[in-house]
């Protein structure tokens, strides 16, 4: 449902297409380069019932509903907005999205319900993402939510890992009446949220809220424990465990092998993000030294990892901040609205550019990187046009701090300690796409476990379709 029944006649909209595009602002970039404050400005609630105005309630099926891998009810939320009811509108995305204040601020939104808006043929989208922040962060701070917790049914659920899809898979189970235990190898919970996007795209406190709601519920977080190491999947079964949800997610950096990348200097993603980004005292011990880099920083990837890398190197101080990316932007795997942020912050991007080594300084340090112009041959198994390196056009770019972003790969050690768990692609879990099955009884996986580095939103979806699987197989 698009709008309340009987309202039909007041959808006039050829007069909604001619409003005006309300935007969301951002701080100017030659300021908020020296924080790692937010970068939007919160809309005010008539910029906010003004946008939703904007929508123009196209008939069942929706695009946007269509386009929204949790088939969130926008026109319905959009309505409500439009009538300054923002609480009902959190309300309604809530009833689809275990984490909507989170999916507002990261999705892509222009490739998923924004992209599907009919308006983008005549001009801007509905701005559904911002929308979707706006509500749900209102909210919070006026009509706080509670997760309902259901009557006890006795049965005790494990969940490892506690990122986007270890949440929302509590999140679901908590209302049925089991209870649940996350198991997280970090000395804090949200994994990815926490640890993997930098408080200038997602606040910290907007995690730690939807973690405490889980708390408040009754959801046990046990820290600093890796499973496959300090414990395994087995071990959770005879401590009395009923079911079991893998959600580790990918997150064993991808690494180059060239000449010098031992060398001081030469980052991994993961490691320079989390030690610009999270609190010292939320790090493992052996990453809360001060992170000690240069003016000249080299990023080296094209996805949102290294636009996060990019835009953090600038908030540190470096005075050049370059992406070396082997493809043209065209070919580029992340967010085209990150890397807009990140050149109007000052980041510079050079690319069909291969880097082949790195070169150290008189101290041992590295100083430069070696590379080779490339061009684009004919498309690969990604789709992508395949980079050739053009023998003999080496240059050299100067950087004293080198930063890896170049993708993630699974961790193989629930696989390796789990007997009969069945996994391929160098790790990642064999599991159903709508119920999470493994190959184990009683064993469940979903998110990035399962389908390789993905979105916040796939991994959400996957952890409340594997929800509802498990409360089901425990009810047998």
């Amino acid at each position: 449902m698009s709008v309340p029944e009987g309202s039909e006649q007041v959808i006039d909209r050829k007069a909604r297409m001619k409003l005006p595009y309300v935007e969301v602002e951002a701080r100017p970039p030659e300021v908020r380069v020296y924080d790692f404050e937010p970068t939007f400005i919160t809309m005010t609630p008539e910029e906010a019932m003004q946008a939703a105005e904007r929508c123009i309630h196209c008939p069942d099926p929706a695009p946007c509903v269509e386009a929204c891998l949790l088939h969130n009810d926008i026109p319905s939320a959009m309505w409500l907005i439009e009538q300054g009811d923002f609480i009902g509108a959190a309300e309604i995305y809530r009833q689809t999205s275990s984490m909507p204040e989170i999916c507002g601020r990261v999705c892509p939104h222009e490739a998923l319900c924004q992209g599907a808006c009919p308006r983008n043929k005549r001009g801007e989208p509905v701005i559904t993402g911002a929308l979707e922040a706006f509500v749900t962060s209102y909210q919070r701070e006026n009509a706080p939510t509670k997760i309902p917790v259901g009557k006890s049914t006795g049965k005790k659920v494990a969940i490892v890992g506690s990122g986007p899809s270890g949440l929302a898979c509590a999140e679901q189970l908590i209302p049925k009446g089991h209870s649940v235990s996350i198991f997280e190898a970090a000395p804090a919970p949200g994994g990815l949220l926490l640890y993997g996007i930098p408080n200038f795209k997602l606040a910290k406190d907007v995690v730690k809220a939807v973690v405490n709601d889980l708390k408040e519920a009754g959801v046990k977080f046990i820290l600093n424990t890796r499973i496959g190491k300090d414990k395994t999947i087995d071990s959770l079964f005879e401590d009395g465990y009923e079911a079991v949800y893998i959600s580790v997610g990918t997150g064993i950096d991808a690494t180059m092998d060239v000449p010098g990348a031992e060398l001081p200097g030469v980052y991994l993603a993961t490691e320079f993000l989390i030690r610009a980004n999270v609190d010292p005292d939320q790090l493992p011990e052996d990453k809360r030294g001060e992170l000690e880099i240069g003016k000249k920083i080299a990023v080296i990837g094209g996805g949102d990892t290294a636009s996060d890398c990019l835009r953090s190197a600038l908030r540190l101080g470096a005075d050049e901040v370059t992406c070396l990316y082997r493809r043209t932007e065209a070919e580029m795997p992340g967010g085209k609205k990150d890397r807009e942020l990140a050149k109007e912050e000052g980041a510079v991007y050079r690319f069909l550019t291969q880097p082949i080594r790195y070169i150290a300084d008189m101290d041992g340090k590295v100083s430069a990187v070696e590379c080779l112009q490339c061009e684009l041959g004919e498309p690969d198994d990604s789709g992508r046009r395949r980079p050739i390196p053009i023998e003999g056009s080496n240059f050299t770019v100067p950087a004293d701090t080198v930063v890896l972003a170049l993708g993630y790969w699974p961790d193989t050690s629930i696989g390796e300690t789990t007997p009969d768990l069945e996994t391929h692609n160098w790790g990642l879990i064999v599991a159903d796409a709508e119920s999470g099955e493994t190959s184990r009884d009683g064993v469940y996986a979903g998110g990035d476990a399962v389908t390789g580095p993905d979105l916040v939103v796939t991994a959400t979806a996957a952890g409340r379709h594997a929800a509802q699987s498990i409360s089901e197989y425990l009810s047998k």
